[in-house]
């Protein structure tokens, strides 16, 4: 237990050196939205003690870190599933979100307890609740109204995606929003993702013509 906890306790605060650096070099950058993968549905499955203990430094790490994010005007929103999600987390991410609900220079998405596949599933039961109470006509719906159902149904969808740690798989993550997106693909991991590497992230992009399915 006390081994695992501090092998947690190192993740997650490295975890949060990688987050602050993403944001500070995007607000810096004029960048507008930001969604960091934190939680998934699947990291539920990793052993008790270890869950446990990322939930209390979670906790610890958004309320140490609410104070520098609001006085930057980052607006913190949570996508995921809101249910079964310890109530001191939620009330952390509740506390967050009201706090900095005027903020618009930059809008981070932290996506907790978050798999796109269930986000997909949920949209789809939002659409036939809508269908059914005659709020919505099935003709009526496309892509563009689709992407309303879903978590981040008020933000674009994201034009870069920054995959870290050599991985090359979307893990679960914005596998609707990522249609037309840019990808870049990194051996450094996230913790050690610092300023110079989302720069270099953001000056490849630059270096890329986008052509949304067009020859």
């Amino acid at each position: 237990m006390g081994d695992k906890k501090k092998a947690s306790e190192n993740f997650w605060t490295q975890s949060r050196s990688g987050s602050r650096e993403a944001v500070m070099t995007g607000i810096e950058l004029g960048i507008k939205y930001l969604t960091v993968y934190s939680f998934s549905t699947e990291n539920w499955q990793r052993p008790r003690e270890e869950v446990e203990a990322l939930m209390n430094l979670f906790v610890e790490a958004l309320e140490n870190e609410l104070d520098s994010l609001h006085r930057n005007g980052v607006r913190i929103l949570m996508i995921g599933r809101r249910e079964n999600i310890p109530r001191e987390v939620l009330n952390a991410f509740e506390n967050a979100e009201e706090k900095t609900r005027n903020n618009d220079r930059l809008f981070l998405n932290i996506a907790f307890n978050y798999g796109s596949r269930q986000e997909i599933i949920d949209a789809v039961k939002k659409i036939c609740v809508s269908v059914q109470k005659n709020e919505l006509k099935l003709d009526e719906l496309d892509e563009k109204l689709f992407s309303r159902f879903l978590y981040t149904g008020s933000f674009p969808d994201p034009d870069l995606l920054i995959r870290t740690g050599g991985e090359y798989r979307l893990s679960n993550f914005l596998l609707w929003q990522s249609g037309y997106t840019e990808f870049y693909f990194t051996r450094t991991l996230w913790p050690d993702f610092k300023r110079k590497d989302f720069l270099e992230a953001i000056e490849d992009y630059q270096r890329r013509e986008r052509k949304f399915g067009r020859i």
